[in-house]
């Protein structure tokens, strides 16, 4: 990259280069010319003014920057010339009457570029034409100088441009391939280390710090996995030690009562052990989705008959449970896995209510959800605690026992189902009472529904 850089850079001003000296040599070139060429124009007009008044002399006087001066009659014979051309046979050949042109003559015993300027002329014994040589040496030394330079310093020019390109691409590649350099030594182990951040506010900078929000997000996912397998490898390390004593005990007692008790205590951490297996098996899963798209086909999913087939599903609990969902509201998603996020909801305010629980399922046109809110008169939930409870296998202080406390996989598996419907799973700050409100959005509303529903609310 850094010699393709280099390269373009050179070209380019090679170009640019290449046509701004053409243009300067050209304009020098032409301004001189007509500098001559007023020159001889003004000499020939003065020669016309002699021959017209009958005052030609041999030979001609010549002014400065004039090489020679021919004056020749209508039957082209030499009427009158300079001194350098006394004796010389017609310039007719190299000159055409009431023009000029550029060419090499061989005046006065050596070659060079001379511009002639011919003008016809009336005398009292005929007309004449007058020619007059001017010399463009001085335009050929000017011309060849000026290229001389203009080459030479489009070399230095180009040399320098090439040189600093160079310098400045490796001084602008050299943050990149710090980068580079040090996330190829980072490993899966090393996620701590971060990139070297330049200090400009330019894209390599940028680069960097998006670089380094990068490795803060997977230290902090490899964090949250290592944590995540210590607290399931704990979880399931107790119910399994209980699980092996009880059989121990039950295969060492011969009381048949105390072996019934045994074998029941021995299913109920089995089914525990069941429970916390398919909660683990569901998070992985829904670890694996992405929340900006849906990888399961989506259905209606009647919001409204869930809650009331799921709360009578689960029969006579603890606590009553208060349904308020007047209307039939429809969101797509996947049934199974809503019904899974209501009853994770209604576990939780069972196990925290103090005497009822309350389910209100509303609509909200205006921001276009569906709101869920599942209401215990439990002990509120303490505003530092409210993102918490969301965290895996985290436990408030009065709910960490083993029997009632749950896995503390329930709240994050029915956040993660939210999110997955595109929706959002808060806690309200509600007095007296803890709320959790989950919002799911509706489907698009047809626009004459939209147009009737307006006119209905005018």
């Amino acid at each position: 990259m850094r010699a393709r850089t280099t390269l373009a850079a050179c070209a380019s001003v090679a170009v640019v280069l290449v046509i701004a000296s053409a243009a300067v040599v050209f304009m020098l070139r032409v301004n001189l010319e007509r500098t001559v060429e007023a020159d001889a124009r003004e000499q020939a007009q003065a020669v016309a003014r002699l021959a017209t008044d009958d005052r030609l002399t041999s030979p001609l006087p010549l002014d400065h920057g004039t090489d020679f001066i021919q004056v020749l009659d209508a039957n082209r014979s030499v009427v009158a010339a300079s001194q350098n051309l006394t004796g010389r046979p017609a310039l007719a050949p190299a000159a055409r009457p009431s023009g000029h042109r550029t060419f090499n003559l061989d005046a006065r015993g050596h070659a060079h570029h001379q511009r002639v300027t011919s003008i016809a002329a009336t005398t009292p014994t005929g007309p004449v034409t007058i020619y007059v040589g001017a010399s463009l040496r001085t335009a050929d030394a000017a011309e060849a100088l000026t290229t001389a330079a203009l080459a030479a310093l489009s070399t230095v020019l180009l040399l320098t441009v090439g040189a600093l390109t160079w310098r400045a691409t490796g001084r602008a590649l050299r943050p990149v391939e710090a980068i580079r350099a040090e996330v190829a030594a980072i490993g899966d182990r090393d996620l701590n280390r971060r990139v070297p951040e330049p200090r400009s506010d330019d894209e390599i900078a940028r680069l960097a710090g998006t670089m380094n929000a990068m490795l803060r997000r997977l230290e902090a996912a490899g964090t949250r996995q290592r944590r995540f397998i210590a607290d399931a490898s704990h979880e399931l390390r107790s119910p399994l030690t209980v699980l092996r004593t009880q059989l121990e005990v039950a295969l060492a007692h011969c009381d048949p009562e105390v072996h019934t008790d045994l074998v029941a205590g021995a299913l109920e951490d089995t089914e525990r052990l069941q429970a916390l297996a398919a909660d683990l098996l569901l998070l992985a899963r829904l670890d694996t989705l992405d929340t900006t798209d849906h990888h399961w086909p989506a259905e209606p999913v009647d919001l409204a008959d869930l809650v009331h087939t799921t709360i009578t599903a689960r029969g006579a609990g603890p606590h009553p449970v208060i349904v308020h969902a007047p209307t039939a509201i429809t969101v797509p998603g996947n049934p199974l896995w809503l019904r899974r996020l209501l009853t994770n909801l209604l576990d939780n305010a069972q196990r925290h209510a103090a005497q009822r629980i309350t389910v209100r399922l509303d609509p909200d046109r205006a921001s276009g959800h569906a709101v869920l809110d599942v209401t215990n008169d439990g002990t509120p939930i303490a505003p530092a605690d409210r993102e918490k409870i969301f965290e895996r296998f985290a436990r408030l202080d009065d709910a960490r026992s083993r029997d009632d406390g749950g896995t503390g996989l329930g709240l994050p598996i029915a956040r993660d189902i939210a999110a997955i419907h595109h929706g959002t799973l808060t806690v309200l700050d509600t007095p007296g009472a803890t709320t959790f409100r989950t919002r799911l959005p509706l489907p698009p509303e047809p626009p004459q529904d939209a147009r009737a529903r307006q006119s209905a609310a005018g």
